[in-house]
């Protein structure tokens, strides 16, 4: 008897030759292209863009002047399979200066993935500004990196890579940037275009080899200051794991004018069979 999985394999296409990560369907569906494709699996949609283009349906979703995405915290549900996706978004808790939204992607009509926003107000705090979250070097004062070729997926593929070369398992500072757009002859907002990287953190300070370990992370929450400016993607990440199964991917968000906010990722971690 033919599994789902193995259905999901035989007849496993995607488009090469457009330099986008999804096309868009129209009525919120997308196609992803081989820019997406994962890393664990090369049936299934990388988290990376998939955040991205969550974030895209959300800043689409009734925009206000003044406000701000500030958090965006995603549930991965389960396997993402590389198929034309569907979003739907609604506004849990509407309000002047605060709101909660919601966004839901499903696949065959099984939801992937569910993400809560708040949308906060933007003033003027200038006044007291001041920052804790610590800058790092710009891209052009990293050389370029080819560590990530650990990791298969057209996604990882498609990334243009700059690393510290102090890095060590479990501790990386990196910048990345990719010469797609997230969608194709869509506009997209600078904050959703930053994004669609976020979920790479778990993939830059590896502790052990992706061919002998799984480590996918169950989530990723992050945590904005500030709109970020379009370009090149800095992720100073520590990689921590338990004694239980458990590990936590943790980074600084930077974009080229400084740090930008913080993502958090709780990690799976388990033996692959026969590694």
């Amino acid at each position: 008897m033919t599994t789902r999985s193995e259905q999901l394999r035989d007849d496993f296409e995607l488009v090469t030759d457009v330099p986008a990560s999804y096309l868009p369907l129209g009525e919120g569906r997308y196609a992803p292209t081989i820019h997406v494709q994962g890393a664990w699996r090369d049936d299934e949609q990388h988290m990376a863009p998939v955040g991205g283009l969550i974030a895209h349906a959300i800043e689409r979703h009734e925009p206000r002047h003044g406000m701000q995405l500030a958090r965006v915290s995603y549930d991965i549900l389960g396997v993402m399979p590389a198929r034309p996706s569907t979003i739907e978004v609604r506004t849990l808790r509407p309000g002047r200066t605060i709101e909660l939204v919601e966004a839901t992607m499903s696949v065959e009509d099984r939801p992937v993935v569910r993400a809560r926003a708040w949308r906060l107000a933007t003033g003027d705090t200038s006044s007291v500004a001041d920052l804790e979250l610590k800058p790092m070097p710009g891209p052009d004062e990293f050389p370029a990196w080819t560590g990530m070729k650990v990791w298969p997926g057209g996604y990882i593929r498609s990334l243009d890579l700059r690393s510290d070369p102090a890095r060590r398992p479990g501790r990386s500072r990196v910048w990345l940037r990719s010469p797609n757009t997230l969608v194709a002859g869509e506009q997209v907002a600078p904050t959703a275009a930053f994004l669609a990287y976020a979920d790479t953190a778990n993939g830059v300070a590896v502790r052990v080899s992706p061919g002998q370990w799984a480590f996918p992370n169950v989530d990723l929450t992050i945590h904005l200051l500030r709109e970020p400016v379009p370009g090149w993607v800095g992720l100073d990440t520590r990689v921590s794991f338990g004694d239980n199964g458990i590990g936590l991917t943790s980074s600084v968000l930077h974009d080229v004018q400084g740090p930008v906010g913080t993502v958090e990722q709780i990690l799976t971690i388990r033996p692959l069979p026969g590694a």
